[in-house]
């Protein structure tokens, strides 16, 4: 009798610790599965692109007296912002444009001056803010890591009307392998400072 009651825990003992395991398994599975819904969910891809922002690879030169700072966009975060914070219309248009890339730069002087009056550009202050909008676009180019130069496809210049103490443009290129490394190449015919480059070592960020 003894023997049979031993026999009978013992299976009974086996059964709850197969029943323990079985369960602890069970749970690293759903948990697994729910990170995976977590990481597609829309709050945790919004959440994710909100804490990356806006300056995630930044290059500064600093060139007599100027500061030029360059930043590559993280372009689904761009197009997050674009769109009013729909991830989805921000999806779909990464996935149309992945080739292109956008790099915003900001000039600012060591005495937070204005830097499109005449003593800085040797123009006028009205052909200085015209230059910034619309020509400074020929003074910049992409390298590629495969050793192809592209040319400056757009400019967006920002004007804060004299109430920030620095000036920023938004430029746009065009195919771009998505993998490439890239050197921004500018040209500063403005200024006058020459060839200045930022050399964005990184790969492009994926969100």
């Amino acid at each position: 009798m003894k023997v049979l009651t031993s026999v009978f825990l013992m299976g009974s003992f086996k059964n709850f610790s197969f029943y323990c395991l079985f369960i602890c398994v069970l749970g690293v599975i759903i948990s697994c599965n729910n990170s995976e819904k977590t990481n597609t969910q829309p709050a945790y891809k919004i959440y994710n692109l909100q804490q990356q922002g806006w300056k995630s690879k930044r290059v500064n030169q600093f060139v007599n007296d100027i500061n030029y700072t360059a930043t590559e966009v993280p372009l689904q975060y761009y197009f997050f912002k674009s769109t009013g914070g729909d991830y989805k219309k921000a999806d779909s248009l990464y996935d149309i444009n992945k080739r292109e890339r956008v790099i915003e730069i900001e000039f600012q002087h060591t005495n937070q001056t204005d830097l499109l009056l005449d003593k800085y550009t040797n123009k006028s202050y009205e052909d200085a803010v015209k230059y910034m909008a619309f020509t400074i676009e020929k003074d910049f180019s992409i390298v590629t890591s495969s050793n192809d130069t592209i040319s400056c496809s757009g400019v967006n210049f920002e004007r804060n009307f004299k109430v920030a103490p620095f000036k920023r443009v938004l430029l746009y290129f065009n195919h771009i392998n998505p993998n490439d490394h890239i050197k921004l190449i500018y040209q500063d015919q403005l200024f006058g400072n020459g060839i200045i480059k930022f050399n964005f070592n990184e790969m492009p960020l994926k969100l």
